[in-house]
C-alpha cells in the first residue's frame, strides 16, 4: 500500500504570513482548494487567490472575537479521520465532514509579546488555543495529513510535492509531525513559566522546559557526545541573542566558556569602568578593570597568561581597535563584546579562526530567572544568583577595618569569586585578580594554588615578588577552620571578604585579628558547581 499521501485540501491559518501568499500560489496551481481563516483568508483573497472561509466548511460564523473558529468536528474530523479506514470514511460521509489534506498553522506570537513585556491581559489574549488543538491533531495522523507550523518549511512541503507529483512522503509527514509536537511543547513550556512567574510560584507541580534551535552543534564537551544549541524564548543578552561575525562555528565548550565569560564580565558597570574577563574551562584565569578596555585587557592577561591562551576574552564595553590589537597578539577562541568599531572589527578579520561574537547589550547581573542542570532521572531548577557584590552591605568583624582601597578590592574580588567554580579563592590588588584557585575539593588548597598562581606569574615577568603581597583575597563560601585563611595570609593579603556563617567564626576572626588582617561578611554565599 502506497504511503503517499496527494494534497488535495489545505487549511492555513498563521500569525506570521512571511512568504503565504507564495507558498499558497503554488499550492493552488497543483489544484489544492485553499480553506483559510480570518487575516490569513484576508491576504490571500487580496493576493487574488480563490479561499474557501473556514466558516462556510463548518457552517458557523467565527465568534468572540476570533477565538472560536477551528474548534468545530468538521476541522478536526477532516485531521483526524484515518484514510481507508471504513468506520472514519463513513462517519465523515454521515457529517458532511472533507478530508484536510494539508495543515498550516504557526501560533500566535505569545513569546514575542513576552518578551517585549506585555501586561496580563495582553498576555492571555495571546495564547493560542485552536492552533495548538489543529497541530496536535494533524500530527497524530501524520499518517495521512502532512503539518507545517512555521514558514521555512514551505519549500521542503513544496520540494516533496514536486518530486511526487503533487504528494508528500510518509518520511516528510513523520519528521513535521515531530516538529510540530516539539513547537507545541515548546509554546506551551512558554506559558506555563509566565504564569509560574506571575504566580511567584517557587516549585509549580510540573516544570516545563523548551527553546528554539539555534545551532547544531558537531558534538559535545567531547566528541562522542552529541549536542545542539538552544535558545529560550525570552533569552538573556550574550551567546544565545550574538551575532558571528566571523571564525568557525562555536563549539559546546565555545559556548559553555564564552557564557561564562560574558555573565562575569556583566557585573562590572560599563558606565563606571572598563573590564576584561579572560576564561578558559569555565573558570576565570584573569579578571581586570582598566582605564579602557586595551588596559583592563592586558591587566587580566598579567593575572595567569598561561592559561590565558586559547581562551576566551569578554568585554563590558564596545570593543574598539586598541584593545583589538592587544587580544590578537595570542591566540583566542573567542571575543565577546556588546559592540565593536569597525576598525577592531577589521583587525580581528585577519584571524580567520577567531569568532567574535556581538551580543548588542549586557545581561542584566540583577535580573533573576531559572537556571536547569539534569541530573539522573530529573531536573535541578533553582533561581539565578543575582545578588551583587555591590549591593551588599560589608559588615566588618575584626579590630582592624579595611581602608577605601582594600574595600574597593574585596568588592572587587567578591564578584569574581560568584563566577568561579567552588572551593574559590581569589586574589585581587587595584582591580585586577593576581590569582585564582578554582575548583577544588579543599579550600585550603584552593587558597594554596591561587597563591602558586600568582608566584608562577611572577616568576615569568621578573617581578621580585608575587602579586598577592598587599593584595585581598575572596572566598566564595566560609572558611570552616583558619587554615585557608592562614594560607591567604602567608601569601601577603591583608584583607578578606567570605560569608561568615562557621560554627568556627570566631576561631576564623581571631586568626585574621592576629595577623593583622581586615575581615569582613556578607552574609550571602556564592557556591557554583
Amino acid at each position: 500500500m502506497s504511503t503517499l499521501r496527494p494534497i488535495v485540501r489545505a487549511l492555513l491559518s498563521v500569525s506570521d504570513k512571511t512568504g503565504l501568499v507564495d507558498f499558497a500560489r503554488t499550492l493552488a496551481g497543483y489544484g489544492v482548494e485553499l480553506v483559510s481563516t480570518g487575516g490569513t483568508a484576508k491576504t490571500l483573497k487580496e493576493a487574488g487567490l480563490k479561499v474557501r472561509d473556514v466558516s462556510e466548511l463548518t457552517g458557523f460564523p467565527e465568534m468572540m472575537d476570533g477565538r472560536v473558529k477551528t474548534l468545530h468536528p468538521k476541522v478536526h474530523g477532516g485531521l483526524l479521520a484515518i484514510r481507508g479506514n471504513a468506520e472514519h470514511e463513513g462517519a465523515m460521509s454521515d457529517h458532511g465532514i472533507l478530508p484536510i489534506d494539508l495543515l498550516v498553522v504557526n501560533l500566535y506570537p505569545f513569546e514575542e509579546v513576552l518578551r517585549r513585556g506585555a501586561d496580563y491581559d495582553e498576555m492571555v489574549e495571546n495564547i493560542d488555543i485552536g492552533g495548538p488543538a489543529m497541530i496536535r491533531a494533524a500530527s497524530k495522523n501524520h499518517a495521512d495529513i502532512t503539518v507545517v507550523v512555521e514558514p521555512e518549511d514551505y519549500e521542503t512541503v513544496l520540494a516533496d510535492m514536486a518530486a511526487l507529483e503533487g504528494a508528500t512522503s510518509h518520511k516528510l509527514r513523520k519528521r513535521l509531525a515531530a516538529k510540530a509536537f516539539a513547537r507545541t511543547g515548546a509554546y506551551d513550556a512558554a506559558i506555563s513559566g509566565w504564569f509560574a512567574d506571575v504566580l511567584e510560584e517557587d516549585a509549580p507541580s510540573f516544570r516545563a522546559v523548551g527553546g528554539r534551535l539555534r545551532q547544531a552543534l558537531r558534538y559535545g564537551e567531547n566528541p562522542h557526545q552529541k549536542a545542539a544549541f538552544y535558545a529560550l524564548p525570552v533569552p538573556r543578552a550574550g551567546v544565545a541573542t550574538a551575532r558571528q561575525l566571523q571564525g568557525k562555528e562555536l563549539s559546546y565548550n565555545n559556548i559553555n566558556d564564552t557564557d561564562a565569560a560574558f555573565e562575569l564580565v556583566a557585573e562590572f558597570d560599563p558606565a563606571k569602568t572598563a573590564a576584561c574577563v579572560i576564561v578558559k574551562h569555565a573558570n576565570p584565569c584573569g579578571v581586570a578593570q582598566g582605564a579602557g578596555l586595551a588596559d583592563a585587557y592586558r591587566r587580566a592577561l598579567a593575572c595567569d597568561s598561561t592559561s590565558a591562551f586559547g581562551g576566551i576574552v569578554a568585554v563590558n564595553r564596545p570593543l574598539d581597535a586598541e584593545a583589538a590589537a592587544e587580544i590578537v597578539k595570542i591566540f583566542t577562541e573567542v571575543i565577546i563584546a556588546p559592540e565593536a568599531s569597525e576598525e577592531a572589527i577589521a583587525l580581528i578579520a585577519a584571524k580567520k579562526n577567531l569568532r567574535l561574537l556581538l551580543t548588542g547589550g549586557l545581561p542584566d547581573p540583577r535580573a533573576e530567572g531559572l537556571t536547569v542542570k539534569s541530573v539522573a532521572g530529573g531536573l535541578l531548577v533553582q533561581t539565578r544568583d543575582h545578588i551583587v557584590a555591590d549591593d551588599l552591605d560589608f559588615k566588618v568583624v575584626t579590630r582592624r577595618a579595611p581602608s577605601a582601597a582594600e574595600l574597593a578590592d574585596l568588592r572587587f574580588a567578591f564578584k569574581v569569586a560568584k563566577h568561579v567554580k567552588s572551593n574559590t579563592i581569589v586574589y585581587a590588588k587595584n582591580g585586577a585578580t593576581v590569582g585564582i584557585g578554582a575548583g577544588q575539593m579543599s579550600r585550603v588548597d584552593a587558597a594554596r594554588i591561587a597563591a602558586r598562581k600568582a608566584e608562577d606569574a611572577a616568576h615569568e615577568t621578573g617581578a621580585s615578588a608575587p602579586a598577592t603581597r598587599g593584595s585581598v583575597v575572596a572566598s566564595d563560601a566560609f572558611f570552616p577552620f583558619a587554615d585557608g585563611l592562614l594560607v591567604a595570609a602567608e601569601a601577603g593579603a591583608t584583607a578578606v571578604v567570605q560569608p561568615g556563617g562557621s560554627v568556627r567564626d570566631d576561631e576564623v576572626i581571631k586568626a585574621a585579628d592576629d595577623a593583622g588582617l581586615a575581615m569582613v561578611f556578607t552574609g550571602v554565599r556564592h557556591f557554583r558547581h
